[in-house]
């Protein structure tokens, strides 16, 4: 029976562009590849929502495509080509500015001169609506909530990996997650008129 899928972290673009720390638990050829973020998210695949901002066919002989997508704390960088066909075939049909579901794979990159890259490598790449796009960021919030109590309280093995290696400022994600907040004020008046 194959292997169960990870589930897909959800992160917000700042967090996840200030990350730099790979790994993977055993020397298995086979075995998964991590990124650890600051506030302790070890992800093997991510889960971001967002709007399609620009794409480019930046292959030569076969598409190739690089992609920004962006959430309220900044934007993702995607490359899709011929090891992703679904996503690369998504990316080439849909016009920015769209908002996109998109689960992929955290890839980094060390240029030569030390600095590091971070992108995404789409497994798929979905349009969604705005009401998609706002209880991603809800969720996301909550989520990146959850792991900055986990950082205070120093409870968890991710935690604590990620303190030792980031020295993450708390305060830095908390004014994250007011940012990110302050783009859902349309669906909190459409939530608080309903009742």
């Amino acid at each position: 029976m194959p292997a169960a899928r990870e589930v897909a972290k959800r992160v917000f673009a700042k967090e996840f562009n200030a990350s730099n720390l790979t790994f993977k638990e055993s020397d298995d050829q086979l075995a998964p590849a991590y990124l650890l973020t600051p506030t302790g998210a070890k992800c093997n695949r991510v889960f971001i929502v967002g709007t399609l901002t620009e794409k480019e066919n930046i292959g030569d002989d076969s598409e190739y495509w690089r992609a920004r997508v962006t959430d309220p704390t900044g934007a993702f960088i995607l490359y899709a080509g011929q090891y992703s066909p679904e996503a690369s075939q998504a990316l080439s049909d849909l016009d920015a500015p769209a908002f996109v579901a998109v689960i992929g794979k955290p890839r980094v990159y060390k240029t030569p001169d030390g600095e590091v890259i971070v992108s995404v490598r789409p497994e798929a790449v979905l349009p969604v609506d705005p009401e998609t796009r706002d209880q991603w960021v809800l969720d996301t919030i909550n989520a990146t909530a959850d792991r900055l109590l986990a950082l205070k309280e120093g409870s968890d093995a991710n935690a604590i990996k990620a303190i030792e290696h980031y020295h993450p400022d708390i305060n830095e994600y908390k004014d994250m997650l007011l940012t990110a907040a302050k783009s859902l004020k349309q669906m909190e008046v459409s939530v608080v008129s309903a009742r």
